[in-house]
């Protein structure tokens, strides 16, 4: 079965996640049947300044604005199984584990989990307060899913690309889409 997948993407640094993450989708969308994605205004600047470029603007995706309620996925009705933020930045972190629906990040979020489908949020801060880590707890406890941008480097990555590659194939996994990455051991 094609998967529908939220991507949710913020102010957080790391726009490289998010930019693999669409062109990983992209290449695997045999197994897609829909992508919607949800840029929050910090977010546009981050990838901006990180990546040189605009190039968000060029994804075949629907957009939706971050106040847009009357998303399909703002309801459980509309059937989406997984949502991805990448990167989540603390504050929608804090959002999302205190059931603050401010925005459609966090509204998306909480029917995702309500409907107990896949909520992967990939943490991006370091170091970590308490606060921080009892908010993941609380998301992880409601069926969530934290994947830290905690890069792996067995696979001996060369590039930025490569090493933050890393982080997006265990996101892909995740999702549960088919992917042609490194595995331990093979």
């Amino acid at each position: 079965m094609k998967k529908k997948i939220v991507v949710a993407i913020t102010g957080a640094s790391g726009a490289i996640y998010a930019r693999l993450l669409l062109n990983k989708l992209q290449q695997l969308n045999s197994q897609i049947a829909e992508v919607a994605l949800i840029m929050s205004d910090n977010a546009k600047q981050v990838w901006q300044f990180e990546l040189d470029n605009e190039d968000y603007t060029n994804y075949p995706y629907k957009f939706y604005a971050k106040n847009d309620f009357m998303a399909p996925f703002a309801s459980g009705s509309a059937k989406f199984d997984t949502m991805v933020i990448i990167p989540c930045s603390m504050g929608t972190l804090g959002r999302i584990a205190g059931g603050i629906s401010d925005d459609l990040v966090s509204r998306a979020a909480d029917v995702i989990l309500k409907e107990r489908r896949k909520l992967i949020l990939v943490a991006r801060d370091t170091p970590l307060n308490l606060i921080h880590i009892r908010n993941m707890a609380t998301v992880t406890e409601a069926g969530g899913i934290i994947c830290p941008a905690v890069p792996s480097f067995y696979n001996k990555p060369q590039t930025v690309e490569e090493v933050a590659l890393t982080v997006v194939n265990r996101v892909i996994d995740l999702i549960g889409l088919d992917n042609d990455s490194y595995r331990w051991g093979e």
